[in-house]
This record gives C-alpha cells, structure tokens and sequence, in this order.
C-alpha cells in the first residue's frame, strides 16, 4: 500500500457554511436573469398596492414608501439556478409596515406579487411576515437597477430568488394559494433553499 502525503492531496477547502446544498458563491457578481423582457419603469410615476383581505387597501408612490421608517437587509441571497451572493445589502421598507397600514385580516393566508410585466408569484403569508421580506430599492448604497427589478423589487431573502418579484405593482393577500408564473411551469410552491426546493415534488 502506497501512503499519500497530505500535500500531494493539496489543502481540503472548507465549504462556507452560508452556502445551502448546491449552491456557490458568485462573489462580486450578481447575474441578470429574467423570466420576460426588461421593461422600463419611470421611478416618478412607479407605485405599488397591497389590496385584497385587508382593511384599507392602499397604494404608495416611491416618494411616498421613502416617508416611512426604512429597514436594511444585510445578509444572503440565493438562486434557484445555484449561485448565491453572500453579505449584500439592500435598503428598503419592511412588508410588515405596509401590513400595519392596511390593516391584514384574519383570513388572509397567501400572497401574490405580481410585477409591472404581468409575472406573478405566490408565498404563504408567513413567509412574509415577522421581518421576512421587503420592499427595496437600493443594493449596496445605491438605486437599485432597472436589469435588477429597479425602482422596486420585492425581496424574500430566505427563499430562492424568483419569489422576490422584480418591477412589483402589486401584493395581494388571498385566502387561498394561487400557483405564480413559475411554479406553473413545474418550479415549487415555497422554495426553500436549505432543502432544495427548487421544483415540483422536491
């Protein structure tokens, strides 16, 4: 038997403990993908509405959402087609202050988000509450771009990407599940990261 030395093996890398299973860190960059093309959206006239089982259904202006107390999100981001971007920054509202405003009611137990081109996404309302998701509209200090969901996208940090809506109009509070874009196209209903629930019976 042929002994191998550690050094002809080489160091074994430490995979960073941030990474869920099948993920890598993308480092600097932060690919561009969309499921539509990229509209264009004046920032001045953008605004978002949260309607549906609540109280008082509103809509705010992005002057109007910069009014109300901000809240950052620093941590990880994860896609569904394994990158990940580790300790980024967002500046954006939290969903449980719009929440607050309009009043959510008892029934409402989903969410869709549905974006400025017609994409939609749902998410069981607890993963949206309790500091789980945002408004954004900045990334790093600075506006957050158009190819990136610029004025505002949503962000469900804890999740896989396509559940954080780019270009979002408007959030929905339902009393039933209403299956989005992709998860009509085979993805899964939640998406959790950690166990891989990247599509349809995972």
């Amino acid at each position: 038997m042929v002994a191998t030395t550690r050094g002809f093996l080489g160091r074994r890398r430490e995979r960073d403990p941030r990474l869920p299973p099948g993920q890598y860190d993308v480092g600097a960059g932060w690919p561009v993908l969309t499921a539509e093309a990229t509209p264009r959206v004046d920032a001045d006239r953008w605004s978002v509405t949260v309607d549906g089982l609540v109280d008082t259904p509103t809509t705010w202006t992005l002057r109007e959402l910069r009014l109300l107390p901000p809240s950052v999100y620093a941590g990880d981001i994860h896609c569904v087609t394994t990158w990940s971007k580790l300790d980024t920054n967002f500046t954006g509202i939290s969903l449980d202050t719009l929440f607050d405003a309009v009043g959510v009611q008892p029934g409402a137990k989903f969410i869709v988000e549905t974006s400025t081109t017609g994409y939609t996404t749902n998410l069981p309302i607890d993963d949206v509450r309790g500091g789980k998701a945002w408004l954004v509209w900045e990334h790093e200090g600075k506006p957050l771009t158009r190819d990136h969901g610029g004025p505002v996208r949503m962000l469900v940090p804890h999740l896989y990407f396509w559940k954080s809506a780019k270009w979002i109009e408007r959030i929905t509070l339902l009393d039933h599940d209403e299956p989005g874009f992709w998860e009509v196209n085979g993805y899964h209903e939640r998406g959790d990261p950690w166990r891989e629930q990247r599509f349809d019976g995972d």
